[in-house]
């Protein structure tokens, strides 16, 4: 008989420890340490109602039998998402390797050089291909690039002649629908209009400051707006291009043009259409504005040896710093898939890439010829992969769609008279004459079978020469040297091997939750019935997606007490966001639009008080009292005072300082008494799940971040997916969409590209609630606050834990403050990360969200023996620490100051340290038996935002 084999492989500690890490934290067991942890007035008062978790074996045999139920037909839709060719070399060794999709972001620079140069590389490509001088690490998608390049715009716009802000963003009608839903959604709240106008009618009024085009257009016709863009020039309007990042090969790219912006997808570069992401978007700019641009820039530096190095740079993490005078809220990014789309470009090469959009191009043509033999009208004058077919009035659309769906192939039917194909990188000869065949028959034709000849082919018109590109690309030597499967394995490993992630060591980072993503979880991410799915496929397609959704819909619904989820969210940031817009559309529908207040607790994540304002509301600061929790007098006097116009609290539970405060019904009492919504911010749900939940508390909204506690991996940086959960009274105004039928006619528009957002990475969460089932989530939830209570007793007599509840207990993370080391040894938090990557870790959170201070959070899924290792760092750190203060080493000149240390220093041929080698490098025993070494010594991150670098030519250049 098989037996249940995955719960004890998802958490640490084996029973025979979980004795002894009790015995050590006081507690006479797992429930007896609950009890003391969780208040009794939010304690759920049965278990949570979900079935007994599967074996790994039951589950590969549940989930392939959902797989099945997808329909994978070759897909001409086209609409931003196009068949792709994931190389083998780039799958194998990035998608499906915890070396890379379990590293964390590179927030740490010194054990991130891998996947910085990964991600330098993904800047560059877009710089290149859109003619723009620089570009972010990656956005989440198409529409929301888009949206976020417009309030860029909007919030660096001048005053016009008037004295008067410009409001207006000029889209043309051409854009694809999803992106105008998206950026009707971000515009509704901030004030800004959004108006619709054909490609013939841009009028540049004085409340314009920007408008957006597609290149090519939804339909794919390309057009010429360089002229557009110089009028736009001359009335100071700023122009915003969302362009098809694999046409720029072929075409002239838009910064070349005058574009100020140029946005987009990069799904095209070898990334599945996985019914809708995760990709990244992209978004590059001129110099002007890099300063302003949202999300991540990657950047070069040197290390304290002058060295170079790569680091985040500029407005890194803005929104934690800026708070709510953050000009975004973006935090997770598509890291990991904008390393697949940088590496894709790696191994093909300029030449590849321009081959492959050619064959692209070249078959679009001969369909385009070809099709006007049955009597077809052909109407873009110029085009890249799409086609816009007018039907005779001898055919029917209906005929068709059956026989297209017969050869297991999907069109885009723009109306009753109007066909749009769109080839991607899997089109062959054969799929055009199937096209043909279809077309013929549909007209009452004979169908001639089209034989290719090259050198025909080549001559096929398909756009008028003025739009060839002219300019190079990609022609730094990464791009050259890595066209063999061989030297690409090779080059993937040298940069994994740079980097510290979760498959090597403990990655205790406080808030961000590190946990085990299961090989079983990540499996079925590799099956084709999951990637070659288009998020716009016939319903009838898709229903093993839709199954998928409809039973973690459920389960989550269990788990957080609410009545209904939305999955489009594809980031915690985004649930946060699209939380906020579904309680204004509430209150609106109450006739309560003008409750436009948000209280934000002191100790918020910095997402909370930028997305409240992204949302269109004015934050209040909450107070915090000297244990760290809400001050609930100073919620109760804000409150009140606010009572008018109240809208919402945002609060993180348990708290962001790692404690479950006391008096969480009393907050959410004092709220809607005063006529605000709770919105509960999920970052913290590991301490919850099985135990407590949102909805019993009495919270009305909550995200929950599925790449923290619902295991789906960070991927150096995301992906990330938000999925909110509502109470009843809110269900009607969860997102809707305007291609995929879903919601209600009081749903908010769409929040992102896809109906169900990052569908495609669902299946881990979704994996992770089947295997563990009630038993084991709550398991998870116990192991989670014991690992961290255990640390914590550890650690206690060496440094001081800043934080704690009514007994002396912690939730699943805990505090511990260094500031009093800046004064007594000139050591700061800061010191001790660097300190502790000698000792083969990445560091906790550092200063969040207390200035000088560490946030360490181990996770259910450590083991004893790392616990013990981690905890042995910190204080042989604290004795070296000690030495500094009793003036044995030096305040400056020292051990810490100096780390970390690189097998560059550890073998030079000179040592002048007042500290031996051993010690520097092999502080402990445990250290030797696999050595880390990080790439660089300390950083300079000061140096790298003086002198911005943000191409890969900056990187090896050795000026």
């Amino acid at each position: 008989m098989i037996t249940n084999n995955f719960i004890k492989r998802h958490n640490g500690p084996t029973e025979e420890q979980i004795k002894q890490m009790l015995n050590v934290v006081g507690a006479s067991s797992l429930d007896d340490l609950m009890n003391q942890t969780i208040p009794d007035n939010i304690r759920l008062p049965k278990p949570l109602n979900l079935p007994k978790g599967m074996n790994e074996f039951e589950y590969m045999n549940h989930i392939t039998e959902l797989a099945e139920k997808n329909q994978t037909f070759k897909s001409f839709i086209g609409q931003g998402y196009y068949d792709t060719i994931t190389p083998g070399v780039i799958m194998r060794n990035i998608f499906e390797n915890p070396g890379w999709y379990t590293s964390y972001t590179p927030y740490q620079a010194e054990i991130s050089q891998g996947r910085l140069e990964a991600l330098l590389i993904f800047q560059t490509v877009v710089s290149d291909l859109t003619g723009l001088p620089i570009a972010n690490a990656s956005l989440l998608d198409e529409g929301t690039s888009a949206a976020e390049a417009m309030i860029m715009l909007y919030n660096t716009a001048p005053k016009n002649k008037n004295g008067e802000k410009p409001n207006t963003l000029l889209v043309s009608n051409k854009t694809f629908v999803q992106t105008i839903d998206v950026l009707n959604t971000r515009a509704h709240r901030l004030g800004i209009n959004v108006k619709l106008v054909d490609d013939n009618d841009f009028n540049f009024t004085d409340d314009v400051f920007a408008i957006l085009v597609q290149y090519p257009d939804k339909n794919g016709n390309i057009n010429n707006y360089k002229a557009l863009c110089e009028e736009a020039q001359k009335n100071n309007v700023k122009v915003i291009v969302a362009a098809d990042i694999l046409s720029l090969a072929l075409l002239t790219p838009p910064g070349e043009w005058g574009a100020d912006v140029v946005v987009g997808s990069t799904q095209r570069l070898g990334i599945p259409m996985g019914f809708g992401g995760p990709h990244a978007g992209y978004f590059a700019t001129k110099d002007d504005y890099k300063r302003n641009i949202p999300g991540r820039i990657i950047g070069v530096t040197i290390d304290k040896k002058g060295n170079k190095a790569l680091r985040m740079a500029l407005q890194t993490r803005e929104q934690h710093i800026k708070r709510e005078r953050a000009t975004s809220n973006i935090c997770t990014a598509q890291a990991l898939l904008a390393t697949m789309a940088g590496m894709y470009a790696v191994y093909h090469g300029a030449e590849g890439i321009r081959e492959i959009a050619r064959h692209i191009n070249i078959l679009t043509g001969v369909l385009a010829q070809e099709i006007a033999k049955y009597g077809y009208k052909q109407i873009n004058t110029d085009f890249f992969d799409t086609l816009l077919i007018q039907i005779p009035d001898n055919a029917k659309i209906e005929d068709i769609r059956k026989m297209a769906l017969d050869k297991k192939m999907n069109l885009h039917y723009v109306d009753e008279k109007h066909i749009n194909i769109s080839l991607g990188e899997t089109a062959c000869l054969n799929d055009i004459n199937t096209l043909l065949e279809i077309f013929a028959k549909a007209a009452n034709k004979g169908f001639t079978k089209f034989v290719c000849n090259p050198e025909v082919c080549k001559l096929i018109k398909t756009f008028d020469e003025g739009f060839n590109r002219k300019s190079p690309y990609l022609t730094d030597s990464v791009f050259n040297d890595y066209h063999s499967e061989t030297g690409m394995m090779r080059y993937l490993k040298i940069l994994e091997n740079r980097d510290l992630a979760l498959n090597r060591s403990m990655i205790p980072l406080g808030s961000c939750t590190m946990k085990l993503n299961a090989a079983v979880e990540m499996m079925p991410l590799s099956f084709s019935k999951f990637t070659n799915v288009h998020p716009f496929a016939p319903t009838d397609q898709v229903q093993g997606y839709l199954e998928l959704i409809s039973n973690l819909e459920r389960d989550l619904c269990e788990i957080t007490g609410f009545d209904s989820m939305s999955f489009q969210p594809n980031s915690g940031a985004s649930g946060e966001y699209t939380g906020l817009l579904v309680i204004r559309a509430y209150l609106d529908s109450i006739n309560q639009g003008h409750r436009n207040i948000c209280l934000i607790p002191s100790s918020a994540h910095g997402t909370n008080p930028a997305s409240a304002v992204m949302a269109g509301m004015t934050t209040v600061t909450v107070k915090s009292d000297e244990n760290g929790n809400i001050d609930i007098e100073d919620l109760k006097l804000k409150a009140e005072k606010h009572k008018d116009n109240l809208g919402a609290i945002m609060v993180t539970y348990p708290s962001t300082h790692g404690v479950y405060e006391e008096g969480i019904r009393k907050i959410v009492d004092i709220v809607h008494e005063n006529g605000g919504q709770v919105y509960m911010d999920g970052a913290n749900m590991n301490a919850q799940v099985g135990f407590t939940n949102p909805g019993y508390i009495g919270a009305d909204v909550c995200h929950l971040n599925l790449h923290k506690t619902f295991a789906i991996p960070h991927g150096g940086g995301g992906p990330g997916v938000g999925p909110i959960g509502v109470a009843k009274h809110l269900t009607p105004f969860l997102p809707g969409h305007s291609i995929t039928k879903i919601g209600t006619d009081k749903s908010i528009s769409a929040v992102s590209s896809a109906a169900f957002g990052s569908a495609y990475v669902l299946p881990i969460t979704y994996g992770y609630i089947k295997l563990l089932g009630q038993e084991g989530l709550e398991k998870a939830t116990q192991l989670a606050t014991l690992n961290a209570n255990y640390l914590k007793k550890r650690l206690e007599g060496h440094y001081k834990v800043l934080y704690t509840g009514k007994n002396d207990r912690v939730a699943h993370e805990f505090i511990i403050d260094c500031n009093q080391f800046l004064k007594t040894a000139n050591i700061t938090a800061a010191d001790i990360a660097k300190r502790l990557m000698d000792y083969g870790f990445h560091a906790p959170t550092v200063a969040f969200p207390v200035i000088g201070t560490l946030m360490i959070e181990p996770t259910e899924s450590e083991p004893l023996s790392d616990l013990d290792k981690f905890a042995e760092a910190l204080i042989d750190i604290r004795k070296d620490i000690a030495d500094i203060e009793s003036g044995k080493c030096d305040k400056n000149d020292n051990i810490i100051k100096d780390a970390p240390f690189t097998i560059e220093m550890a073998t030079a041929d000179d040592w002048d340290k007042p500290y031996s080698r051993q010690k520097a490098l092999f502080p402990l025993n445990c250290v030797k038996i696999d050595k880390y070494f990080p790439a660089v010594t300390r950083v300079d991150d000061a140096y790298g935002d003086r002198n911005l670098m943000p191409v890969y030519s900056d990187f090896v250049s050795k000026d």
